[in-house]
């Protein structure tokens, strides 16, 4: 069987058929072959972009014609897709598991973005391909017109420094050596963990998230819980939740305090902002800060699965966006928590610097495993007072 390309209904895009025709594999993709190329796999005659878009589409109806195709290009061109597009359906247990098994086969590929398209997000659906681990993000059509260029340089950028970056030696005494069948055992550990103790704090806790948020509201105008796009583990975003302590639009307000900033940046490299008396935050507020009780709605997160009860503190979306050299995005590697190893070790205190903060990120990502997490929980407590209004 060969796989051939026809033109199909705008000037960019491909479609991959299927025949029975000797052609030879030169003749089949030459004319796309030095182009950035997307691969679409699914029906895609309304959702491919038109004229406006920057990759060449390639779109497969079947997983069995798109991996043909990547195996053109790979042994004739040498040349592998900028993005691989799975259109959901119904029959993506098969073809998930036979798109695992493929990309398993031919590491070469792993450092290729693979984003599941979807015409509408559910909870469920974000569930379910966690279970996935080589799926790096959910699109819709909005993402496919408007977001799809900066999403695929932005992952692709992150799992080649994964892939091939080396680790820096760390002076640590001798560990057994990581394979994947511990790293898989320390994976499913720390998320039976996390939903173990989420779930049980949460009902645990009702009364005194209900006594916090009468006591928000009682204090003025304004949400109970404040929510913002946070980037976690491999840039993924979600929403965020904490208890309000500031005042309503104080995000507005930030560029008129910069000056307060106390992380020096003088304009150059990563950007952080934490403020010492921060003028917006209010009377309760600053007395939910420094007994962290504003992080408790976090164990919604983690029940989830956006983040873990121990982690690299998740980045608002201006933060983590100077956070993509090879230098610092390390520090995603790790995934989003609620306490972590730069909480036990600097948190409330001034005299710190981004590198600092960052090298630890890193530290933690390097060195993350459930029994490492266990000794950063057994500290967290002593953290858990702050010492200065930040």
């Amino acid at each position: 069987m060969e796989t051939t390309i026809t033109p199909s209904f705008s000037t960019t895009a491909t479609i991959v058929r299927s025949n029975t025709a000797g052609k030879q594999p030169g003749a089949v993709i030459r004319h796309i072959a030095d182009e950035r190329i997307a691969l679409f796999i699914g029906q895609a005659y309304v959702d491919v972009p038109g004229e406006a878009s920057r990759f060449k589409y390639l779109v497969a109806e079947h997983v069995e014609d798109a991996q043909q195709a990547v195996d053109q290009l790979l042994n004739v061109y040498r040349k592998i897709p900028a993005v691989i597009i799975y259109r959901f359906n119904s029959g993506y247990e098969t073809d998930l598991a036979s798109w695992e098994a493929y990309l398993a086969e031919h590491q070469v590929l792993r450092s290729i973005p693979f984003f599941l398209y979807t015409d509408q997000l559910s909870e469920p659906l974000r569930s379910f391909v966690k279970k996935y681990v080589f799926i790096d993000e959910i699109i819709t059509r909005d993402c496919l017109e408007n977001n799809l260029e900066p999403k695929v340089n932005f992952v692709s950028k992150f799992k080649r420094m994964h892939l091939f970056v080396p680790k820096p030696a760390v002076q640590q005494p001798a560990a057994p050596p990581v394979t994947y069948h511990s790293t898989r055992l320390n994976r499913i550990a720390k998320r039976v963990f996390d939903v173990l103790v989420s779930a049980s704090l949460l009902l645990l806790l009702l009364p005194v998230f209900l006594v916090v948020a009468l006591l928000i509201k009682l204090e003025g105008k304004g949400p109970v819980f404040y929510t913002s796009p946070r980037a976690g583990k491999n840039y993924r975003m979600f929403r965020f939740y904490k208890f309000r302590t500031m005042v309503a639009n104080a995000d507005k307000q930030l560029q008129d305090l910069k000056h307060l900033n106390q992380y020096d940046s003088n304009g150059q490299g990563p950007v952080f902002y934490k403020m010492s008396n921060d003028p917006r935050i209010t009377r309760l507020g600053s007395f939910l800060r420094n007994t962290s009780l504003d992080e408790l709605p976090q164990l919604f997160n983690v029940l989830k699965g956006d983040m873990s009860l121990v982690g690299n503190r998740p980045l608002p979306l201006y933060e983590a966006a100077s956070l993509t050299t090879d230098a610092w995005a390390e520090r995603f590697l790790a995934p989003a928590g609620i306490t972590g190893l730069w909480q036990i070790s600097k948190r409330g205190k001034k005299d710190m610097s981004v590198e600092e903060r960052i090298s630890l990120d890193i530290n933690y990502a390097h060195r993350n495993s459930f029994a490492y997490d266990m000794w950063l929980m057994v500290n967290t407590p002593f953290a858990l007072v702050q010492k200065d209004n930040v």
